[in-house]
């Protein structure tokens, strides 16, 4: 079991930047795959960004290509989502997750993190 703390979250203005961090504890974290999902409100949760366990291959959506960076610090057990240029429509409640791939992840959820985009 892996236990995941979301923080970095709150309210920023079109166009600017927010770093969200993912603390995990429990399991070996530098052996697994980390990923960045999100749930807008009245939408299902759907994918952000993931990265291997040695930081060197990333994965993101199309819709935060070119603006958000998922990064990783193995030494701290710590995932990392920088996200610049903002926009309302990233408004939502961010959650980390970790997996032996992607799309084989472990069971449970952290608490999330929301991040609001308004001016």
């Amino acid at each position: 079991q892996v236990q995941l703390v979301e923080s970095g979250g709150g309210l920023a203005q079109p166009g600017g930047s927010l770093r969200l961090s993912c603390a995990a504890s429990g399991r070996a974290f530098s052996g697994s795959v980390m990923g960045w999902f999100r749930r807008a409100p009245g939408k299902e949760r759907e994918f952000v960004a993931t990265i291997d366990w040695s930081g060197g291959t990333t994965n993101y959506a199309d819709s935060v290509k070119g603006r958000f960076t998922i990064s990783r610090d193995n030494a701290k057990n710590t995932v990392y989502l920088q996200m610049n240029s903002l926009k309302p429509e990233d408004t939502a409640v961010y959650y980390c997750r970790a997996g032996v791939s992607a799309g084989l992840w472990f069971p449970g959820w952290g608490q999330g993190t929301q991040v609001t985009v308004s001016s």
